[in-house]
């Protein structure tokens, strides 16, 4: 090989690291400009529509079970059952009658994943133990960096995704009056129900 063809080789690996999903988040990449099979899904609530797009190549375990989650049509008939105007909209594990569904296994914490938990981003919810998340998640409503790796609680929180379209909906979710529900509060007075989720195509 020439000097030339092994100059232009090497030209080539660089440019390929330098795009490469990982490389783009360690160079402070958006999400989207980071993802090389950014899937889409749509869900179809009793306030309106929005889309989140999911990062596999930053969080491929949370991902897999949050898709399995919607292939399977486990959300449909869920709520949004913890809403905190300031904070985050939670959802995708109680009925409209606040009972829980049961869940598979628990994942583990994919915290440490470069995606931080901005406005709009999608996150797993997990109990006090870091490796207890299933299917609930929720959307952030402004930026929380108290969220991000090691915060709170040495463990953060897991972003996999982000609201691409809909935002609006997820506006008018996040002002919806919410009462106490037993232990619960910050539960809406009127359910937000999830009518179903679809992976969608771009």
């Amino acid at each position: 090989m020439t000097v030339s063809r092994r100059i232009a080789l090497a030209g080539l690996i660089a440019t390929a690291a330098a795009l490469s999903p990982l490389a783009a988040l360690a160079q402070g990449a958006s999400p989207a400009a980071a993802t090389q099979k950014a899937e889409r899904v749509q869900f179809a609530t009793s306030a309106g529509k929005f889309t989140i797009e999911v990062y596999p190549d930053a969080a491929p375990k949370t991902v897999a079970n949050f898709m399995e989650y919607v292939k399977s049509g486990f959300y449909t008939g869920t709520i949004f059952h913890r809403v905190i105007n300031g904070f985050m909209v939670q959802g995708g594990g109680y009925d409209r009658e606040m009972k829980e569904k049961p869940t598979r296994a628990p994942i583990p914490l994919e915290a440490q994943n470069g995606l931080k938990n901005k406005a709009y981003t999608v996150a797993m919810a997990r109990t006090s133990n870091p490796n207890s998340a299933t299917a609930q998640f929720f959307v952030n409503v402004v930026d929380n960096p108290n969220l991000d790796y090691p915060q709170p609680d040495g463990n953060g929180y897991a972003v996999f995704g982000k609201v691409v379209e809909g935002a609006d909906t997820i506006d008018k979710i996040k002002t919806t009056p919410t009462t106490a529900y037993g232990a619960m509060r910050n539960v809406p007075a009127a359910p937000v129900v999830i009518e179903s989720a679809t992976v969608v195509t771009k």
